[in-house]
């Protein structure tokens, strides 16, 4: 074989080596995606709503009656919890778990309301972020096990109205927290 065939062979070669390169790195990305694979930090703890359940369109009073704006221009997140019985110790450990979740968002708890759709726990403490609201019938009637034996569930609405996230009765706070602060970076 002459030279310029080899050069030539060379050539090809290396080209077929970069699309080899390229479709591979492609084909194997595409396997994985398919196939379920999600990296660690891409995972959510809670349970994504498909398709989130919207309320943008409702008006819910606050516990002293005025309405309560979603404000989508702001970003903000909120978690709710939403119970219609009275509240006892489930609830009250609930206040606690969702007060300290908004705690540990630091500088970026400004942007996250604590939406409490029940009867607030005595002796509990206000915190900036509460926001005690009237009950909602529109709301419970959409959320399934508000009131379960294990406990009570939270959910995430963002800014626009829309229910995006359930997390459910007994779930680990540390979940949440790391949910929450995906969210609001």
């Amino acid at each position: 074989m002459d030279e310029s065939k080899k050069r030539q062979w060379r050539s090809r070669l290396v080209l077929l080596l970069i699309v080899a390169m390229f479709f591979g790195s492609f084909g194997i990305a595409a396997l994985l995606r398919f196939a379920g694979w999600e990296p660690e930090k891409h995972k959510n703890f809670g349970e994504l709503l498909q398709p989130p359940l919207d309320f943008s369109a409702q008006r819910f009073p606050r516990a002293d009656g005025t309405p309560y704006d979603w404000r989508p221009e702001e970003n903000g997140w909120r978690l709710v919890f939403v119970s219609d019985r009275p509240c006892a110790a489930a609830c009250a450990a609930q206040y606690d778990v969702l007060h300290r979740v908004w705690l540990s968002q630091g500088r970026h708890a400004t942007r996250i309301y604590v939406l409490w759709f029940a009867e607030l726990p005595a002796g509990a403490q206000p915190f900036e972020g509460l926001v005690p609201m009237r009950p909602a019938p529109a709301l419970t009637a959409a959320l399934r096990d508000i009131d379960a034996a294990a406990g009570h569930p939270a959910y995430i609405i963002d800014s626009g109205g829309y229910v995006v996230m359930r997390y459910p009765p007994g779930f680990d706070p540390s979940g949440l927290r790391k949910d929450l602060a995906k969210l609001v970076k």
